[in-house]
């Protein structure tokens, strides 16, 4: 992980749409000009991440004060092949608002949605930046050298508490109906839309590559698992994870990338920020290091987040199978993504993609917990 190059994720140029995004903001806000363009450590796969300041000759005061310092959220680059096969901005964008408006959340306050595609060549909002610190990806958090794992075990302690607590409130607050615009389409109850969504995206992901005969494991497990009762249904975050989450300290200061939220059932959002710790842990591990084995423990997560709400997490083995489950579509989906830019040769085998290859094994053959 540490030698080997990072997938390209875009092919925009952050000074190209620095400029032409101070073209844009003359339509919002008159004289202003974007400035210090850059692109996050932390740029995710998905969507383009472009940080940068407003300068303006005469900022205009009042309530509405627009913030100094801002990120946009521009969807995703065509020529990237890329990892979705639809980005609606917009949906992410009220999604922010609604839980700003229903939860106290620290959610980054959204200044403009812009769905025209001819400013910057595809849809896009601007929201406030958030100051603080996010647990790295590359090198994960779990290795050596970084502050989340430089902290004392009371320190992490603490930000793994504020981080269920994120997701205990979203789930306890948000009123149920509010998000109906979040709803899977489908037959069946939420977790069944869900599920049945994935499995779309997986047919598409490997439409023209080879098929992942993992994967394919990995769905008839979950049929086997499934629960007797999916439980009450739920704003589910969608990338519920730590390295989503700007810390001031120990305390969120900011959650963000909501471009995976939809209605399901609490446990969704619970076993993914379980899972995604253990894909970093269990990196670390092979790679010879002890990492955080303490952090976010399955059952520590879940006692933390039946004293917040009151609910106990139920068929946790399923959802975190699933959880492995989706990123290892994810995770197949970046890597065709380098066989398409001649990062990689095109693989023989379709599951040595996988990173977490032989987690979702012992998942499947029920020998990982």
């Amino acid at each position: 992980m540490s030698t080997a190059p990072r997938p390209r994720t875009t092919t925009r140029d952050p000074e190209v749409l620095a400029r032409r995004l101070t073209a844009w903001l003359g339509t919002r806000l008159p004289g202003a000009r974007a400035v210090s363009p850059a692109v996050p450590d932390s740029n995710g796969m998905s969507s383009d991440t472009l940080l940068f300041d407003i300068n303006h000759p005469r900022p205009p005061s009042g309530p509405q004060d627009v913030p100094r310092s801002c990120a946009l959220r521009l969807a995703a680059d065509p020529a990237a092949y890329t990892v979705f096969p639809r980005y609606d901005m917009a949906r992410q964008y009220r999604t922010m608002r609604l839980v700003a408006a229903h939860t106290d959340l620290p959610v980054p306050r959204t200044l403009w949605l812009e769905e025209d595609p001819a400013y910057l060549g595809a849809p896009f909002f601007v929201m406030a930046r958030a100051a603080g610190r996010v647990p790295p990806d590359v090198m994960p958090y779990t290795y050596e050298g970084n502050w989340l794992y430089d902290a004392s075990d009371a320190q992490r302690d603490q930000l793994e508490a504020a981080s269920v607590s994120v997701l205990a409130r979203l789930h306890d607050q948000v009123p149920s109906g509010v998000a109906d615009f979040l709803a899977t389409p489908g037959t069946g109850d939420a977790l069944q839309r869900h599920v049945e969504a994935q499995q779309a995206y997986y047919r598409w992901v490997v439409d023209g590559r080879p098929r992942s005969p993992l994967i394919e494991r990995g769905f008839a497990r979950l049929a086997d698992l499934w629960p007797t009762d999916p439980g009450e249904t739920v704003l589910s975050w969608g990338d519920a994870r730590i390295g989503n989450i700007v810390y001031d300290g120990f305390e969120p200061a900011a959650v963000l990338d909501w471009e995976m939220a939809a209605l399901g059932p609490r446990e969704l959002d619970l076993g993914w920020m379980v899972f995604l710790h253990r894909f970093f842990q269990d990196l670390t591990e092979s790679g010879g290091r002890p990492g955080l084995p303490g952090f976010l423990r399955r059952d520590r997560v879940e006692d933390r987040y039946a004293r917040l709400t009151g609910h106990r997490p139920r068929a946790m083995e399923f959802h975190t199978l699933y959880a492995a489950l989706r990123h290892a579509i994810v995770m197949l989906r970046v890597a065709y993504r380098q066989v398409h830019f001649g990062e990689l040769p095109v693989p023989a085998d379709a599951d040595a993609l996988i990173l977490h290859r032989g987690t979702l094994e012992a998942m499947i053959e029920r020998r990982y917990w």
